[in-house]
């Protein structure tokens, strides 16, 4: 397993897509090559859209402790692959200090998705998704828990939620149309999608894609 982070979240590479570890949504446009099996996570970090506060500063009225659980999960990032079991002790702290800190339930999916977990990764991308309605990269990670359990229509729909959030995001927009490919199913938009992937790819994509258009 390999990640790549992005901010706080990360994504994680597959030989068959990317898992997302959010950091920078910018960063994430830089995506493997088509057709990893287990490879590269978005971890979101803790500067994914969340406020800033002081450290040990704690919400009165909620009792979140929003920068606490930020930089537990920036450690976390950090050691996602030298020592996962340390990194999910850390981001389990996390959503101790706020439960609802998404960039934490991204990355604990990053891990259990790197132990075939698949339910439960996939629970924690939702999780992510709904607490960062404008971030593609828990929607890429949920669309790979998804795939990876043979879901592939609800998989296919998730990977379409994160190009409708983030127009242009090429990492949404490869995992997309490579499932479309994959498992036939096409639509309006494939010869589109495959099109923008030819011209923004990397080299592997771009043969990739060129290969696909009819």
């Amino acid at each position: 397993m390999t990640s790549e982070q992005h901010g706080t979240c990360i994504r994680y590479d597959s030989n068959v897509l990317p898992y997302i570890t959010l950091r920078k949504v910018s960063d994430s446009m830089r995506f493997s090559p088509v057709f990893m099996l287990l490879g590269t996570f978005v971890l979101l970090l803790a500067g994914c859209g969340t406020p800033q506060h002081r450290s040990g500063t704690i919400d009165r009225e909620s009792g979140r402790n929003r920068h606490l659980a930020a930089e537990l999960t920036q450690q976390a990032a950090d050691l996602i692959r030298s020592n996962p079991e340390e990194a999910m002790r850390l981001l389990r702290r996390a959503v101790e200090a706020d439960l609802f800190h998404g960039p934490a339930h991204n990355n604990i999916g990053v891990i259990l998705l790197g132990r075939g977990e698949l339910y439960e990764a996939a629970e924690e991308f939702d999780w992510a998704r709904r607490l960062m309605p404008g971030h593609p990269d828990p929607r890429i990670n949920l669309g790979l828990a998804l795939e990876r359990g043979g879901k592939i229509e609800d998989a296919l729909e998730a990977y379409a939620s994160a190009v409708e959030v983030y127009p242009g995001h090429l990492p949404s927009i490869q995992a997309l149309a490579r499932l479309q490919v994959r498992s036939g199913i096409r639509d309006e938009w494939t010869e589109e999608l495959l099109r923008v992937i030819a011209y923004r790819g990397n080299e592997s994509w771009r043969a990739w894609a060129k290969a696909q258009i009819n």
